[in-house]
């Protein structure tokens, strides 16, 4: 049986100077509770065989648990002690800290890690919740406390924003019940405002190139896009269609070009973000260092290729991989779990899951041509590069594309000589 706990918030709601605290109060919830310990939790865990874990994105957090039926009510009981109990260690804490302040130092040294967060700075810009990592910075990290963590536990983990979502072999009856002796002692609050998102027009400037330089690097991490659409946009089916196409299965354009034909990279794709608002549009790769600037051509040459139309049977076999793969996703109690939690953030429902074959049937080339000329336009992209900038600077400005300037991992400007 599979059974997250879905909290609708996450990130986004961290206050002013504090990105990272969702997850850091996340990681917390099970190294402790009021009657067990980090060992015990982990123990009973392990007596169990269950899987319980946490987790917190942009837009919410989750508690998920695995268990088989005959362990439910105990499992279940365990789950609802990290959820309304936890004790919020001192130890566990300074120790996950350390732990967030050493892997944001490895990013520095990660190519893929800093295109990540400049493209999304860049794209957003740092004021903005989709601007910023939900492992937060160096600075955000060092400033948070215990407190800090309790008070956002506090605030935001309560019944009146949660979901709780049983997939197994259970009545509806039995699901209340079990819920219930859970989960019937949480106490609900007022909730504060949901955050508002500060604006950004990132979208509508000119195409530009954005060096982060990674000295000697022998590859170049491509981030290439702008702001794209919320999950609930009406031209979701066109979409995944029109990016199936483009870099969203192995045999897509960009993957074929740039890996397949040209040898530049293991592996090219691209991807929507759909969240409760208007997500990333993203075209990515790692290239070898040499072929950078020819990767770049290459990119662009594919993104203004998608506002042609699509033939005939390049549009058939992208919504035959769809339909007959969409099945894939619900396989296991795990995977179907999975996707109903998915629709929580968003407000979407349940009917949603059951109409994708239907929308994809629907999407013509027509559909493909009209939304990939609304949402890829070669003149507005950001376009960060996370390589050797002593190498590829040159080449790349010689590719007369855009121009081009060097960043740092935030996004903010650099003074080169």
């Amino acid at each position: 049986m599979a059974a997250p706990l879905v909290i609708r918030t996450g990130s986004e709601a961290a206050p002013a100077g504090k990105p990272g605290l969702a997850t850091l109060t996340a990681n917390l919830l099970d190294e402790g509770t009021g009657t067990r310990d980090a060992l015990a939790l982990a123990e009973e865990v392990g007596f169990l065989a269950i899987r319980l874990g946490t987790f917190a994105g942009l837009e919410q957090s989750t508690v998920s648990l695995h268990t088989t039926r005959a362990t439910l009510d105990s499992a279940m009981a365990l789950m609802a002690d990290v959820v309304l109990r936890p004790s919020f260690p001192e130890k566990e804490f300074t120790r996950l800290k350390n732990e967030r302040l050493t892997g944001l130092l490895q990013e520095q040294d990660r190519g893929p890690a800093m295109a990540d967060r400049a493209y999304a700075a860049l794209v957003y810009g740092e004021d903005h919740p989709y601007g910023r990592s939900t492992s937060g910075v160096k600075e955000s990290v060092e400033s948070l406390s215990l407190d800090d963590t309790r008070q956002f536990w506090s605030t935001w983990y309560r019944p009146n924003n949660a979901t709780l979502v049983l997939v197994g072999d259970l009545s509806l009856a039995e699901a209340e019940a079990l819920a219930a002796r859970a989960f019937g002692g949480w106490a609900r609050a007022t909730l504060p405002p949901a955050p508002a998102y500060a604006s950004n027009r990132a979208a509508a400037r000119p195409t530009a190139i954005h060096i982060v330089d990674k000295p000697k690097a022998a590859q170049s991490s491509f981030r290439i896009g702008g702001i794209g659409v919320s999950r609930s946009t009406a031209d979701y089916y066109p979409l995944m269609v029109m990016n199936t196409a483009l870099g969203g299965s192995f045999t897509s354009r960009l993957n074929n070009t740039l890996r397949e034909v040209k040898g530049y990279t293991y592996g090219a794709g691209s991807s929507f973000s759909m969240r409760r608002e208007a997500g990333p549009f993203t075209a990515r790769a790692e290239v070898v260092s040499a072929k950078t600037d020819s990767a770049l051509i290459e990119f662009m040459k594919e993104l203004r290729g998608m506002r042609t139309p699509m033939p005939a049977d390049e549009l058939a076999k992208v919504k035959r991989y769809l339909r007959l793969g969409y099945a894939d996703g619900f396989e296991s109690t795990s995977d179907i779990a999975s996707q109903v939690a998915g629709l929580v953030p968003t407000g979407l429902p349940l009917s949603t899951l059951g109409a994708f074959d239907a929308g994809i049937a629907r999407v013509t080339a027509a559909d493909v041509q009209r939304v990939a000329a609304r949402y890829l336009d070669p003149t507005k992209l950001r376009i960060v590069i996370a390589g050797d900038r002593a190498s590829i600077e040159p080449a790349l400005k010689a590719t007369k594309i855009a121009p081009v300037d060097v960043r740092d991992m935030r996004g903010r400007p650099v003074l080169v000589p």
